[in-house]
C-alpha cells in the first residue's frame, strides 16, 4: 500500500499535526474498507494517490479562505471533501451523500483524527438550505445535472480569486459533457501538477456561478 510521503513531495508546508492526520488515513481506510466498501477493493491500495492526491488537486487551483463553506456532493468515502478540510482546516466543509452507510464511515474517519472543521450527512444536494462559496465533487454524474442539482446553493458574494461556483474532478474527453450545459468553463490538467500516470486524463472543471 501507498503511505502518505507522496502527498508531502506535493503539499511540503504541511504542519505536523496535517502530517500526522494524513498518515492515518491509510490504516482507517483500509479497516473500514473491510467492513463497508466505500472504495473499490482492488483500489484500496492506491488510496493516497487515486483518492486522497486527487482529493487535493482542487488545492492546486484555489486556496480556500477561513471561514469559507465547501459542499462536497456525494462524497462516497470522503472525497474529496475530507483530504480538503485537513488541509485547509479553518474552512468549513459539508459532505453529503445519498448513501448512509458511506456517510457514518466518513464521520467515524473524521473523528478518529479530530478533524472538527467537517461534518457529514446523509442528504440529498437537493434537499439542502444551506448556500456556500463553493461546490465539489468526484464524477458522481453528468455536469448538466450536477448544475441542476447545486445551482441554487451557491453565494451570490465571492470572496476568492475564482468566482463562486462549481470544482468538479473529471476524466476523460469533457468537450461534448460540456457542451450540453452551454455555460463558460474553465479546464485545468492535473498532469500540470502531477506527474503519476494516474492523473494523464484527469482534470478540474471549474464552472462558476452567478447568483
Amino acid at each position: 500500500m501507498q503511505d502518505a510521503s507522496i502527498l508531502f513531495d506535493y503539499f511540503p508546508e504541511l504542519t505536523e499535526k496535517q502530517r500526522d492526520q494524513f498518515k492515518q488515513l491509510g490504516l482507517l481506510y483500509k479497516d473500514w474498507n473491510e467492513k463497508i466498501n466505500v472504495i473499490s477493493r482492488k483500489d484500496i491500495d492506491n488510496l493516497y494517490i487515486n483518492h486522497i492526491l486527487h482529493s487535493l488537486a482542487i488545492a492546486k487551483v484555489i486556496q480556500f479562505k477561513p471561514q469559507a463553506s465547501v459542499l462536497d456532493v456525494g462524497t462516497g468515502g470522503g472525497f474529496p471533501g475530507l483530504p480538503l478540510a485537513i488541509l485547509f482546516p479553518k474552512t468549513e466543509f459539508h459532505l453529503v451523500d445519498s448513501i448512509g452507510k458511506k456517510i457514518h464511515v466518513v464521520n467515524e474517519i473524521a473523528q478518529s483524527i479530530g478533524l472538527e472543521n467537517m461534518n457529514a450527512d446523509h442528504i440529498r444536494a437537493e434537499q439542502l438550505k444551506h448556500k456556500y462559496d463553493f461546490v465539489v465533487s468526484r464524477a458522481v454524474t453528468r455536469m448538466k445535472e450536477f448544475y441542476g442539482w447545486v445551482q441554487h446553493k451557491i453565494k451570490s458574494e465571492s470572496q476568492h480569486t475564482l468566482d463562486n461556483g462549481i470544482l468538479y474532478l473529471k476524466g476523460g474527453d469533457l468537450d461534448e459533457e460540456m457542451n450540453e450545459l452551454k455555460k463558460r468553463y474553465s479546464l485545468y490538467d492535473l498532469t500540470e501538477y502531477f506527474k503519476e500516470d494516474f492523473f494523464v486524463t484527469k482534470k478540474i472543471v471549474y464552472l462558476p456561478i452567478y447568483n
